[in-house]
């Protein structure tokens, strides 16, 4: 077959549409390969899928499931990283079930979290492998949860004679992609087939300009929206290879990843902030040294605030093996959006700003002089992927001129349909309609037309690119101006030694027995250390002034915890509202005190 009959794109709009098309066209050609790390000095075991092997295996899950569960009903996926998730998931859209990508119950610390949600999408099925699926039952059982029907994914059997839908439409719900609930219960947002292979297009634009050239590698585990869309729609959709990892695989050694960066051409990939600080204090320089990294093409930075010191620390950590500065990509996205909304590009380093702190605070971004060591600066999350965007004033919904901070507004097509059964809260969130007229020069188009998607994060635009700045429900008001927990929380990291590196969280508390609010931050401490009370008292001396000094704020309190004591979501966020509940409960216990007089 001629290499241009390889490279005609696929028609149809839906997801499972390409995969057919890759299959047919590229029947042997390497699709999918899963490592893994069987020892701790193991290079890794690769196990493989062509394009038609991976259909087919997502075929024959889709005959088991479809024997079960019919259109619209859901199935949950209740497995490990690995190439059964991704036939998992692709077979569900064979059989026009709704996927619900989601984890073991073995991933510890988030059981109330998978038991919610299973409650909340009422699974005809659940998919799981033959050795976890005790465990899955055992877990449901426990949970009070009703029983239903496991598909095992790696013993498929003899085939099912079930039939699969004619013809899906492109409206049609493919999966439920749960939020990671660090405030509130975790809501599903309903992703169409639309919406995700318009997503999967917007990064292959973005990301690469010959997308056969390319390489996808990633940790990210596939229930979370960066992992799935990058690791499994745009490698289907574009027709390149994915490479898949255990994220513990990551977490315990993180050279790993960049090993495997380094044995595939024009590789991307995608982690949130804290895995490029993680990799540059956790590679020593022997493995460095190793590495060849000068065929990276993009590392996208996403997930959580990108921050400019990540940013200079991974650089220079790896810049003698050969990683170019350009390949560092800021980006900027969220589940309600299918996953990616902006991204910096990946021709030039990223673009940081020093910001008057003054101005932040009092919602605008104005530039001050680089050198300036009071200065705030930011990363530039880049432009639109393929959509709409507006920065409104979060109380009225007007549109704001460029240099205003308010609330990110997004249309597009690849914007969720709604939340799953919340009526009320997706009405609010993602049907806003901005008042009266049309919305500023440069922020989209007419506003009478479809709504709009409010983020609840907060932005402003300058010189054309989105510099995000926190979010909403975050944000500490005191006097009436605006600070940003992480801009807090960087401060006391950088100040307190004891403290680790994005394990803290920063938030307002009320004075007991008044209703004036005093800011405290609670943060885990290195692992190894056994910090004495003096120590910890030095430490607060020090977090007070350092906060005082940089944010004119008064820190009435810091608690040093035991490392992983912190919460974090599913996708390791630190969850800041979890924290400040835990910390009113008194589930914390005592830290440093300031011993500074009532704020009253």
């Amino acid at each position: 077959m001629s290499t241009t009959q390889t490279r005609q794109p696929p028609e149809g709009p839906l997801l499972t549409d390409h995969l057919a098309h890759w299959a047919a066209t590229r029947p042997h050609q390497r699709a999918f390969t899963h490592v893994d790390f069987p020892e701790p000095a193991s290079p890794g075991l690769h196990h493989t899928l062509g394009w038609q092997g991976l259909d087919t295996r997502a075929r024959a899950i889709a005959g088991r499931v479809a024997a079960i569960a019919g259109p619209g009903e859901r199935a949950a996926l209740l497995l490990p990283q690995g190439l059964d998730y991704a036939a998992a998931f692709l077979g569900c859209l064979h059989a026009g079930v709704i996927a619900v990508p989601l984890f073991s119950p073995e991933l510890p610390g988030h059981e109330g979290r998978l038991a919610a949600v299973l409650a909340d999408c009422e699974p005809a099925c659940v998919l799981a492998e033959a050795a976890s699926a005790p465990g899955v039952e055992r877990f449901m059982t426990g949970q009070g949860l009703p029983p239903v029907p496991v598909v095992l994914v790696d013993r498929p059997g003899e085939p099912s004679q079930a039939a699969l839908p004619e013809r899906l439409e492109p409206d049609d719900i493919a999966y439920l992609q749960y939020t990671s609930g660090s405030t509130r219960s975790p809501a599903g947002v309903v992703i169409s087939h639309a919406n995700v292979v318009a997503n999967a297009r917007q990064a292959i634009d973005a990301f690469t300009a010959d997308a056969a050239a390319n390489t996808t590698v990633g940790w990210l585990p596939l229930f979370h929206d960066m992992g799935l869309v990058l690791s499994v729609a745009a490698p289907v959709v574009g027709g390149f290879p994915s490479v898949l990892m255990d994220p513990v695989a990551f977490l315990e050694h993180p050279v790993r990843w960049l090993r495997l960066l380094a044995a595939y051409p024009g590789t991307i990939s995608a982690a949130p902030n804290f895995a490029y600080d993680y990799c540059a204090s956790r590679v020593d320089r022997d493995e460095a040294a190793e590495l060849r990294l000068d065929r990276v093409k993009v590392l996208i930075n996403g997930s959580e605030p990108v921050r400019p010191g990540t940013v200079d620390r991974f650089r220079d950590a790896f810049a003698d093996a050969g990683l170019a500065p350009e390949a560092h990509c800021p980006a900027y996205g969220l589940a309600e959006a299918t996953v990616f909304v902006t991204t910096d590009t990946f021709d030039a380093p990223p673009t940081v700003v020093a910001c008057d702190p003054s101005a932040l605070s009092e919602g605008r971004l104005e530039v001050a002089e680089s050198t300036d060591p009071e200065a705030t600066r930011l990363v530039a999350c880049g432009t639109p992927a393929g959509q709409e965007l507006r920065i409104a004033d979060p109380a009225t919904g007007a549109g704001l001129p460029p240099g205003e901070v308010g609330e990110i507004m997004l249309r597009g097509p690849n914007i969720g349909l709604c939340y799953w059964k919340r009526n009320g809260l997706s009405e609010e969130v993602f049907g806003f309609r901005p008042p009266g007229a049309t919305g500023q020069e440069g922020q989209g188009g007419a506003d009478g037309d479809a709504g709009w998607l409010r983020t609840g994060d907060l932005g402003a635009l300058h010189d054309g690119r989105l510099y995000v700045t926190g979010r909403l429900k975050d944000l500490i008001i005191v006097d009436g101006r605006n600070h940003y927990p992480q801009d807090i929380e960087e401060t006391v990291q950088s100040a307190v030694d004891l403290v680790r590196r994005d394990r803290l969280a920063a938030f307002c508390v009320p004075w007991t027995g008044t209703e004036t609010e005093v800011l405290v931050v609670v943060a885990e401490h290195r692992r190894g250390a056994a910090p004495t009370e003096q120590e910890v008292l030095a430490a607060l001396r020090t977090a007070t002034a350092a906060v005082s000094a940089r944010h004119g704020l008064r820190l009435a309190e810091l608690l040093l915890i035991a490392p992983g004591s912190l919460p974090r979501t599913s996708s390791g966020k630190v969850a800041r509202a979890a924290a400040r509940a835990r910390h009113l409960l008194g589930a914390f216990g005592e830290g440093g005190r300031s011993g500074a007089e009532d704020p009253r």
